[in-house]
């Protein structure tokens, strides 16, 4: 808690209620960890991460990562469209994020098409098993805000 303190300046009320649970909050950080060191560049981890926390309707989620595509220089309208679940301006982050999905609606028995799309703009199947990683650990996350009622904190409140 008190790395993540120190690296955005404030202790996230997610993260407090996290602590609750000691193993669930140490299995959050070393995955989130784990998953920042992937193969896959900034913007579609991001991508991967706001197509879960829309899709899980976590607000905490999309309000800390869309703080993130800010410091990333994202565009405001692919922020717009990461957050509205509509499809996105760049088309490799479009595959990625309806890539996502697919392994999400499909339980990862993602239409090959999908896949082979996902595979054209570059990824590779390292990147389609990292993309299973980061719903994994984001999945964690949305779910547990949301059971825990984290609200999202004022540092937050300007985007919600």
């Amino acid at each position: 808690m008190e790395a993540t303190s120190r690296r955005l300046g404030f202790l996230p009320s997610a993260v407090a209620r996290l602590a609750a649970s000691p193993r669930t909050l140490e299995s959050f950080t070393r995955m989130s960890a784990a998953f920042e060191d992937t193969t896959l560049d900034p913007l579609a981890r991001e991508t991967v991460i706001l197509a879960v926390a829309t899709r899980n309707d976590c607000r905490v989620c999309v309000q800390m990562h869309t703080r993130k595509l800010s410091a990333l220089g994202a565009g405001e309208e692919l922020v717009e469209a990461l957050r509205d679940g509509r499809r996105l301006p760049d088309e490799r982050l479009e595959a990625v994020r309806v890539f996502t999905h697919g392994v999400l609606d499909r339980a990862g028995d993602v239409d090959r098409e999908v896949l082979d799309t996902f595979l054209g703009y570059g990824h590779t199947l390292e990147q389609a098993l990292e993309v299973v990683l980061g719903i994994g650990v984001y999945t964690l996350s949305t779910l547990a805000n949301r059971l825990t009622g984290a609200p999202v904190d004022p540092q937050m409140e300007p985007r919600a």
